[in-house]
């Protein structure tokens, strides 16, 4: 599924920036997925907690392979598609973004279930390389296949990969236990419980904001094909690799974390992941040297890695089993979308003030948040080894 979606993100973003070249273009790609992701989160960490979350999770797939089929058959009636300018694209990722708000929560929900709680750490250091290692293929492949084979084999590709995503994972047993939620309880009392945990746990919180103000302006990735046809002129072959690079680094730092144990002193590392993080972005927004920006996408990986395993872990040590899909839906909204609501912002940043001034600044704020969450959320900055129980 990761491969499919990496393919589709450069194949789709290329097409869009050639269409219009307009940054704000590519921004609104990440609008156009966050809006129904955000819109219908919480209610689909209610579905989650439920229903049968595996039942839930192939529902989703099955869309995402719908919308892999018809990117390719965009490919076939180019001439069409484009006299309707890119909203056919816009609306494809949107159904995506839908289909991906209920996939989520339901997904990682079931993954906690499958796991033994003492393998947590080490399996979401394994789960993260496995998908980085698929991040770090599918911009590759999909920036290969579209400069020397064009649009159409790619998204044969792409939604090659997606069905198989889709019969791979119903594949999977499962029990179908759904002893979630209690029967008095109103659907509109279970849409805010996943935020009353949240906000209860002032070390959740703490680390829910930091990546998601992180990501929010320290993002990048969007203004990739601007960076890679106007600044590094790489192509798209280039834009394939700027767009692996982060997930080559956070496969090597995955892979290092699989094999240690957990941090002893968690929120002291994971301040520093993300302000180092923060600091490859600026560093990337100056550099004019291919080399140097991929070495520097290489590093920012490894940190957003360090970053999402401590916040990953301690998600799953905090919460009961019972809130697990409304708590992931609450996760996704601060997390999940962040990287699309990034997105907008940095092309509207980068329509606005240029590029790289875009870039630059936002490494600098998000820095910032760095500096502004250790000192108002002191137990993140003492948090030590996250092994603690649900309180």
């Amino acid at each position: 599924m990761t491969l499919s979606a990496q393919i589709q993100v450069i194949v789709v973003s290329w097409q869009i920036y050639a269409i219009t070249h307009d940054p704000l273009s590519l921004g609104l790609i990440g609008l156009s997925e966050a809006l129904p992701f955000i819109g219908v989160a919480l209610f689909a960490g209610h579905v989650a907690d439920r229903f049968d979350r595996k039942r839930i999770s192939i529902a989703a797939l099955f869309v995402l392979v719908l919308c892999a089929g018809a990117l390719l058959a965009f490919s076939f009636a180019t001439a069409r598609v484009l006299a309707l300018g890119i909203w056919p694209f816009y609306t494809v990722i949107a159904v995506s973004g839908l289909a991906r708000s209920f996939l989520q929560p339901a997904r990682n929900a079931l993954g906690v279930e499958l796991v033994p709680r003492e393998l947590y750490h080490n399996a979401i250091a394994w789960r993260s390389s496995t998908w980085q290692s698929a991040a770090v293929i599918g911009p590759a492949i999909g920036g290969l296949l579209y400069g020397f084979g064009g649009a159409r084999i790619a998204y044969v590709v792409q939604a090659t990969l997606m069905g198989a995503a889709f019969l791979t994972f119903a594949r999977i047993e499962y029990s179908g236990r759904t002893p979630r939620g209690g029967p008095a309880e109103s659907i509109a009392e279970s849409l805010t419980v996943g935020l009353r945990f949240v906000w209860s746990q002032p070390l959740l919180l703490g680390a829910l904001t930091l990546d998601l103000f992180s990501v929010l302006l320290g993002g990048a990735e969007a203004l990739l094909p601007v960076f890679a046809d106007q600044i590094l002129h790489v192509g798209p072959q280039g834009l394939g690799i700027l767009r692996a690079a982060p997930a080559a680094g956070a496969v090597l730092m995955s892979l290092h974390l699989a094999h240690r144990p957990p941090f002893t002193r968690a929120g002291r590392t994971m301040l520093i992941a993300v302000a180092t993080f923060a600091l490859c972005i600026v560093g990337f927004g100056l550099s004019r040297s291919v080399y140097l920006s991929v070495g520097l996408l290489l590093v920012s990986g490894m940190a957003d890695n360090v970053s999402v395993l401590i916040r990953s872990t301690l998600l799953q040590v905090l919460t009961p089993g019972d809130l697990l899909g409304r708590v992931s839906s609450v996760n996704s909204i601060f997390i999940g979308s962040s990287n699309e609501i990034g997105a907008f912002e940095s092309g509207v940043a980068a329509r606005l003030l240029g590029t790289v001034p875009a870039v630059v600044l936002g490494g600098v704020a998000s820095l910032a948040v760095v500096g502004i969450v250790a000192v108002t959320v002191p137990a993140l900055r003492r948090m030590g080894v996250i092994d603690r129980q649900p309180a």
